[in-house]
């Protein structure tokens, strides 16, 4: 099973829908490999302005968002579909999105995001109604709708069938606990900078090998935090050593 379906809980979709409808997203929904369904809380209020928050409990700035309207929103997205599903609230307070995250959130057929606003949302909700909190890393923006839209880009690239590609997702940084190797196009010279010789060559084994030693080095030198989470093999180990000193 892979997940065909995507739920927003926004109070703005046609934000969403807008921004989804480009690139590899939207081709894939246009091309029904996955769905995507907004719902605004703001239809399951029961009062005439439609109110959605309100002031926090204890004082200070800003307000919540109330929990009915998002209960609600988010009972009627899960009984919209019938299969698997989980609900991520997307929140600073979640847990780091990352590349393992959304390959196993591929296992799902559903999975709906929970999008804030304000000073965020009434705690109840986030305990009684979501499943986890993702966040996008250690900064605040002004809603969740970014991060709701860079989720959906992030699996969707993974589904089987959007990209033209099948290898370019597996190839891709953090795919393989390790950053991406550089790549080239033409012209072979720009100033004083050539394509290297082991991508002109053809040798595919030493092309995979170069690309191998490139993606461990680079992952050493901008993001040794990842290796020290990543058993390397034998090999992988020489090839690290060889980037080294051929650094220095």
């Amino acid at each position: 099973m892979v997940l065909t379906r995507f739920d927003v809980v926004t109070l703005f979709p046609e934000m969403v829908t807008a921004a989804a409808s480009y690139g590899v997203t939207g081709r894939a929904i246009e091309r029904n490999i996955v769905s995507l369904s907004v719902w605004n809380p703001r239809d399951y209020t029961h009062d005439r302005h439609r109110t959605v928050d309100d002031r926090p409990y204890g004082g200070g700035p800003g307000m919540v968002m109330k929990y009915q309207p998002l209960h609600d929103a988010v009972i009627d997205a899960k009984q919209a579909h019938s299969g698997a599903s989980k609900v991520v609230c997307l929140s600073p307070q979640g847990k780091p999105l990352t590349q393992a995250l959304l390959k196993e959130a591929c296992q799902l057929s559903q999975l709906v995001l929970v999008a804030g606003r304000y000073e965020g949302m009434d705690e109840r909700f986030v305990d009684l109604d979501c499943d986890e909190e993702w966040s996008l890393g250690d900064y605040v923006i002004s809603g969740g709708e970014l991060a709701a839209l860079i989720v959906i880009d992030a699996i969707t690239r993974l589904l089987p069938g959007v990209l033209g590609d099948a290898e370019s997702a597996q190839q891709d940084s953090y795919m393989a606990g390790l950053l991406d190797c550089p790549h080239y196009t033409r012209p072979e010279q720009i100033n004083d900078r050539a394509v290297p010789d082991v991508l002109m060559g053809g040798n595919h084994a030493d092309i995979t090998r170069w690309r191998m030693k490139q993606a461990l080095g680079r992952t050493w030198q901008r993001r040794p935090d990842l290796l020290k989470n990543k058993n390397l093999d034998a090999d992988q180990e020489k090839l690290l050593k060889e980037f080294i000193v051929e650094l220095n």
